[in-house]
Order: structure tokens, then sequence, then C-alpha cells
């Protein structure tokens, strides 16, 4: 069986006397697609923005794609992490957040390409190549010379997935990225997460509260409330059979609420 790409030790979040996350342990294998749920205030996209190394920890290890993310090797044993080895580490990861946070005053394009030409030394003509393969592949290739301000909230979000893309991770994190959009427009984003899916062996970690779409998208759903995992298995097992009355509550309110499961 493949090591795990992440692992996650015992790791606490607090703000304060409030404590998001409480010992919580979890392994993600590479290339599996993980659907984070449960409800607002679980903790959910805490764990996405720690991994993207947007909040620290306050405790405990995470390791990823073979290496400590919040730690380094020392001579005397583990060290905290500086800013030099939080970037190496962060170059393994993409992100797409709810809302697009696309640069207004730069094309479709120019917010594809910039970050791999920045970070990476990718020349101009390079990142346009691959940042044109990327806008064709979220469906957006006559718009590569358009504006933020000229595209919809669903156009906006794919030209945000290209962008996370092109920076080639290993490991795609996905925070509520349908919930900023008009019900109409969360359909083409799905699109795009399913190819994504079916297409590429990249580990994808997605924080929905579409629950159908979870069902569908996912190899693995891990439920969550206050902070720690209440239950987790295949997407069948939680969504048709769940054996803790918290998930069984959780998903009957969803279902009340007209969401598909």
């Amino acid at each position: 069986m493949a090591e795990p790409i992440i692992r996650i030790d015992d790791i606490t979040k607090r703000y304060g006397h409030w404590t998001v996350l409480d010992g919580l342990s979890m392994e993600v294998l590479p290339g599996e697609k993980l659907a984070l749920i449960g409800p607002s205030g679980s903790g959910k996209t805490t764990i996405l923005r720690i991994l993207m190394t947007l909040e620290r920890i306050s405790g405990g290890h995470i390791e990823m794609d073979g290496s400590q993310l919040y730690h380094m090797p020392t001579a005397n044993g583990l060290a905290p992490a500086d800013e030099r080895h939080l970037h190496r580490m962060r170059e393994k990861i993409g992100m797409v957040f709810q809302h697009f946070n696309l640069f207004p005053h730069k094309c479709v394009l120019e917010n594809v390409t910039l970050a791999p030409m920045l970070t990476k030394g990718v020349s101009k003509a390079s990142a346009e190549r691959r940042g044109m393969e990327l806008l064709d592949m979220v469906g957006l290739v006559d718009k590569a010379k358009s504006m933020p301000a000229e595209l919809s909230g669903g156009q906006k979000q794919r030209v945000a997935i290209a962008r996370a893309l092109a920076l080639s991770p290993k490991i795609m994190l996905f925070d509520e990225i349908t919930s900023a959009l008009d019900p109409e427009l969360v359909e083409e984003v799905l699109n795009v997460m399913r190819k994504l899916a079916d297409e590429t062996d990249m580990t994808m970690l997605l924080v929905t509260h579409e629950m159908g779409f979870a069902h569908d998208f996912a190899d693995r759903i891990l439920f969550f409330d206050r902070g720690k995992i209440v239950e987790e298995g295949k997407p069948d097992e939680i969504f048709r059979h769940p054996k803790q009355e918290r998930t069984q509550t959780f998903l009957r309110k969803i279902i009340a609420a007209g969401h598909r499961v």
C-alpha cells in the first residue's frame, strides 16, 4: 500500500481560548479524492488553511510528501520551520478559495501565468502556452484576453482553478468553491472538478456543502464536528448508512433543506 502523501498527527489549532481542531489525526493517500463535510465552524476550512501554511498549528505534526510541513530537521532534532522551508513545501500545494481573488487589473491569461513566471522562473512563452492549455481545460480559451470584471462568477472560479493548476501542484485544496456562486453557475464549476478528478492523478481535498457532488466526486468522505472527525468512509457508507447519530442528524437537515445526497 502506498505511503500517505499527507499524514496529520495529533494536531491542535487554537485561537486564544477557542479550540478549532482538537487532537486531529488523519491520512490521505496519493491520488485520493477526499471530501470534508460537516456543519459550519467544525474545522474543515481550517485544515485546508493549515495545509496551505496560511495558519500555523498550535501542536502536533504534519508530514507532506515525505517531509515535515511545520518542522525541519537540524543537528539537534526537529526545529520549527523557517520561511524558506515553508515556501518550499508550499510549492507542492494549490488552493482555490470561496472568493476568486483574481487580480482585477490583469487579464485572464495574465492571472494564470503570473505565478509560474514569478515563483518558478518560467519563461513568458512557456507560461502562456501552458496557460492556454489550462484555459482550454476549463473551457475559457475564448476569454484569455478578457478582464475579470467581464466574467461571470462561474467563469472567475474556473480561472482561479486554472491559476492554481498552473504551478503543477501535487495536492489541490478546494474550499467551498461554489458557495459564492449563483445556483445556475454552480454546475459549470462542478463539471470542471469532475474533469479534474477523472483525468488527473492529483491528490484533492474538497470542503463542500454540495452533498450530491461530494458523493459522486470523492473516494472517501470525512464528516467533521467540533474539530474532530466523527465518521469517515466511502460515499455510500456515509450518505446511505451513516453509523453515528451526529452524522445522521446532519444529513437529515441537509435533505430537509432540499439538497441531494
